[in-house]
């Protein structure tokens, strides 16, 4: 909806419009991209950002002077417009109204892309792990323990031609002549449910928002889940590996002009003949010099660059398997890097063996965790503007709540637990430049200690990603000696978990080979 009322095609950004002014607000991953793509028509809140006020207090500045403001009440939470009504009325504004149809729907018409519509499938047990009807005995469990009358999960349409007629369903019958009623209790919906889903069941008197107990569940996997991503990382990451080896030779020893679209097909076409496979997790972030600084770029086709191969290139990309979600990320060079990216890049790199390698108490949150992988950049005064890490469903959504690892306050929300899935994706980028960032996806697990303060279980994390890191790219005289130890041991797990996928393909197996050698202090002594 965004990028049709004001260009901007990520995936994060909150556009506010009114009769003299028209604002969009997004994230530190999209700055650089918002400022391409914004025309002088808009103003840009780069949120988070010292004295750029949140989207929220830009217009409660414009309601001043009694105005009242109008918002589909699909796209906030009942939380958020509450916040808002306040923020409003502390200005002088009026008030905050849901309106039933959307403007920009409507100004949008016939031109406006179908809803997805894509067939519902049943996931075969033997890649699930556990059947439905015991994860509904579970939440059932769960409601009683919080004396709960039920959860409303969308989609309710199979039953209930729309929310409201849901909400009237639920109102208490007149009780019987000279008999009392009945108490009823509250039903549970999400704390990230829309507005209008709260209005349409009665407001509060009618429903208790809360954390999603699904969420919640589905944040930990089974250990059939577990094992799946252990599998399909293995092969995904065989086909980076094979990718990666041909996009090298194409660019330095043919000389081929591939631009970040060609690369990508190459890549989706090689990922596509590995077993289980249905499809990407996302589209691919194929991207060569400058653009690798767009934190979340999107070629297009006929309108991207040609791959550079003096200049950085960035791969972030994942697959759908039947036993598991991906994304890995890797940064290459086919050139010959300048010291300020092999510096930036082994900082980055210390970052993530630093979040693989942490050992924290049970109860600790992703929010606490996230200046692990950042310490190495901060003590250069260098940061990034994403979070570090984000959850990663089981053949379901790449970015999954409610865990995650960074600075949002949501990360404090929620504890990491074994059998989370998280990515570990520390970055730096230069806009105009180049941009850096590597990411593993790891699991959480229990960890072994000498101790047990507090008597409390302690937690690290397990690596799944197979993708060599990229030797050239890497300092070693920056790395300790336990990092170097770290990152051969990887290469070596790496090597014998992926080699068997290149019987007869001596091109990436040289590759592999090459890429995975040891780090040896020797090299850093001649270096």
């Amino acid at each position: 909806m965004s990028e049709f009322i004001c260009g901007f095609s990520g995936s994060a950004g909150t556009a506010v419009i009114t009769t003299e002014k028209a604002a969009l607000a997004t994230d530190g991953r999209y700055f650089n991209q918002a400022s391409k793509q914004l025309d002088s028509n808009w103003h840009l809140l780069k949120q988070g950002l010292e004295d750029v006020p949140t989207w929220q207090e830009w217009t409660a500045e414009q309601s001043e002077g009694d105005k009242t403001v109008g918002v589909d009440p699909t796209v906030i939470t009942a939380a958020e417009a509450r916040k808002l009504t306040e923020k409003i009325q502390k200005k002088g504004g009026n008030t905050l109204v849901g309106i039933s149809t959307n403007l920009v729907d409507q100004v949008w018409g016939s031109a406006r892309p179908a809803r997805p519509n894509e067939k519902v499938s049943v996931l075969d047990l033997k890649f699930a792990g556990k059947k439905f009807e015991e994860k509904i005995e579970d939440l059932r469990k769960e409601l009683d323990k919080k004396k709960s009358a039920g959860l409303i999960i969308r989609p309710y349409d199979a039953i209930f031609k729309d929310s409201q007629a849901f909400g009237e369903s639920l109102e208490m019958k007149a009780p019987a002549e000279g008999k009392p009623a009945r108490p009823t209790k509250k039903f549970w919906i999400s704390n990230k449910a829309s507005w209008a889903l709260n209005l349409d069941l009665g407001g509060e008197e009618k429903v208790e928002e809360v954390r999603s107990p699904i969420g919640d569940a589905k944040a930990i996997k089974n250990n059939t889940e577990l094992e799946g991503m252990r599998a399909c990382h293995i092969r995904d990451g065989a086909s980076l590996i094979e990718y990666f080896a041909w996009l090298e030779e194409e660019l330095t020893a043919k000389g081929a002009k591939l631009d970040e679209v060609q690369a990508a097909d190459k890549l989706e076409e090689i990922r596509s003949k590995k077993e289980h496979f249905v499809g990407l997790s996302f589209d691919t972030i194929s991207s060569t010099g400058a653009n690798a600084a767009v934190i979340h770029y999107k070629p297009e086709r006929d309108n991207c660059s040609v791959i550079d191969p003096k200049a950085i290139y960035l791969c972030d990309s994942g697959g759908q398997y039947l036993d598991g979600t991906t994304d890995t990320t890797r940064t290459l060079h086919f050139g010959e890097p300048s010291e300020l990216e092999r510096k930036a890049y082994t900082l980055v790199l210390k970052g993530v063996i630093a979040l693989d390698t942490v050992v924290f108490p049970k109860g600790t949150s992703g929010f606490a965790l996230d200046a692990f992988a950042r310490q190495f950049l901060w003590q250069e005064g260098l940061d990034y503007r994403h979070g570090t890490g984000h959850g990663v469903g089981s053949y379901l959504n790449v970015h999954e709540g409610p865990i995650g690892v960074g600075q949002r306050v949501q990360y404090s929300e929620v504890p990491l637990s074994a059998g989370n899935v998280i990515s570990d994706e520390p970055g730096y980028y230069e806009d105009g430049n180049f941009g850096i960032r590597i990411e593993n996806v790891i699991m959480g697990r229990q960890a072994e200690t000498n101790h047990k303060f507090g008597d409390k279980p302690w937690l690290g994390f397990e690596h799944v990603t197979m993708v060599p890191m990229c030797r050239k790219l890497i300092d070693g005289k920056l790395l300790s000696q336990e990092e170097r130890a770290w990152l051969n041991d990887y290469h070596k797990e790496v090597y014998e978990k992926t080699k068997g996928f290149f019987e007869g393909d001596e091109r990436t197996l040289r590759w592999l080979e090459r890429e995975t050698q040891p780090i040896h202090m020797v090299e850093l002594a001649l270096s």
